[in-house]
This record gives structure tokens, sequence and C-alpha cells, in this order.
């Protein structure tokens, strides 16, 4: 894989929505270091709800122009990669999940029996507001996010992609009969036929605000760094926690209702 030593800051910087794409091939084991990155980001209760298919034929390809009404990008592109969003992964067997964070020393057996009972309670509330499916795509979301500046970062080009009808890209990809299964974005990776300048981005006082959602006069603000006692353990640490994890006599403890760790 070619290293530019591009920061992350740059990436998020110079990355461009490509639609226009060299036919040349990546090589696969380029490829495979940009989607293990991928799978690197959180999810919900590290459920790992979401996958990734990797569209590299030529009738996978033409499918997915159809499915997308013709947008050139599935057509030009060497890959386009489908995020599927897997809302009833709670339901299976999670043990492999388990062992990996025993054997990395990140879980113990008291914080795995917690986490795997705490974990289905919340699914199940999930459930019953059906909200399943919308926690799944947010966690494909990342991932893809996690991708795309992986991609800039080696000098690599994305599209992610609306206008796509969701019953064609199950078809084309083969869960066309898979109601438990969502589509969350398709994404071109390629090597750029384009050079894509910046349009620019409102102002943050447009669109970042502090307290509340619109406060009047509130404009942007930047304050004070905060001490982590000050910031109520905000930080996230080494057990994937976010927001309320804390040490308590060397164990976590879990979430407060309604709160969600990411692994």
């Amino acid at each position: 894989m070619t290293n530019r030593h591009l920061s992350v800051a740059d990436a998020i910087r110079s990355r461009r929505t490509v639609r226009h794409y060299r036919p040349d091939p990546i090589p696969q084991t380029e490829l495979t270091a940009l989607l293990e990155l991928a799978v690197e980001a959180p999810t919900s209760w590290n459920l790992q709800d979401r996958s990734i298919v990797v569209v590299t034929d030529d009738e996978g390809r033409a499918g997915l122009t159809w499915a997308t009404g013709g947008q050139p990008q599935p057509q030009e592109a060497p890959v386009t990669l489908v995020f599927v969003a897997e809302p009833d992964t709670w339901r299976e067997d999670r043990s492999d999940i388990y062992d990996r964070a025993r054997r990395n020393g990140a879980w113990n057996e008291d914080f795995i029996a917690m986490f795997s009972s705490a974990s289905d309670s919340f699914q199940e509330d999930l459930d019953r507001r059906g909200l399943l499916r919308e926690y799944a795509v947010k966690d494909a979301m990342i991932a893809a996010s996690f991708l795309m500046l992986a991609a800039t970062e080696q000098g690599l080009a994305t599209s992610p992609m609306n206008g796509w009808d969701e019953a064609k890209v199950k078809k084309v990809i083969g869960i066309g009969d898979r109601d438990d299964l969502a589509i969350a974005l398709l994404m071109s990776l390629g090597y750029p036929a384009e050079e894509r300048r910046h349009p620019g981005r409102r102002p943050l006082e447009r669109n970042v605000h502090y307290q509340r959602h619109g406060a009047e006069g509130a404009g942007v603000h930047r304050p004070e760094p905060q001490s982590g006692a000050q910031r109520g353990h905000l930080d996230r640490d080494e057990s994937g926690w976010t927001g309320t994890a804390r040490e308590t006599s060397g164990q976590r403890q879990l979430p407060t209702p309604g709160s969600t760790p990411l692994g």
C-alpha cells in the first residue's frame, strides 16, 4: 500500500466526492488493507452489525448501474462497495466477539456476563420501538466514513452514493429475499479521472450550536479546556465505552439506562 503520510485532518480536508474514474484496478492487498480499516470502526455494543459487499466484476457493476439509475460511478470505478446493515445480528451467537475480547485482555468474565445481558436488554427495547434498522445503518455509515478517509490517505477516490433503489441493490448482491437486511450506502472506489475542487462549507457559526440547537444569539464560542474530572469521564477508554464508562475497583461499570456503548 502506498504510504502518503497524510494526517487524518489532511485526509478530511482533501477528500472530495469523485464521479469519474480511471479503469486501473486496485491491487488486492491495498483493497484488503482498506477493508480491514473499515471494519475497525466502532459499533453499538460492539455487535459489528454491518457488512461490506465488494463488487468488482462486470455483471455486478452493470447491475449496480441499473440499481442507481445509470449513475457513472459503478460503470467506471473498478470497485463499488455496498454497506449492508444487519439489524438482527444481536440475535446470533456472539461468542467469537467475547473470545477476542478475552484474548486481547479487554474484557474479563464478569464484564462479559454483564455486557451480554445489558446488550440483549438494550436491543429488545430497540426492537419494541422499531429502531433496530436505524442503529445498524448508523454503524454501517461509521464504517463507510472510516473507509473514505483511509482511501483518501492512499490516493484513492470515493463517492458515497444516494439515488439508488434498495430492492434493486439487494437483488444485485444476492439478498433480494432478505427482509432482515438493509442497504445503508453505496460507495465507488478507484483512481480519480477528474480533479474536484472544494466547493466550500458554510461557516462554523451556521452549523455548530452549543447547549441548544439554534439558541438565539449563542453564536460559536470555544469553551475553556476541562480536566477529565470536569468532563465527567467522557473520554473513550480501552473498554470501548463512550460517555459512561468509569473505573471502580478495577472493574468497568455498565452504562446508565439509555446510553449506548460503542465497541
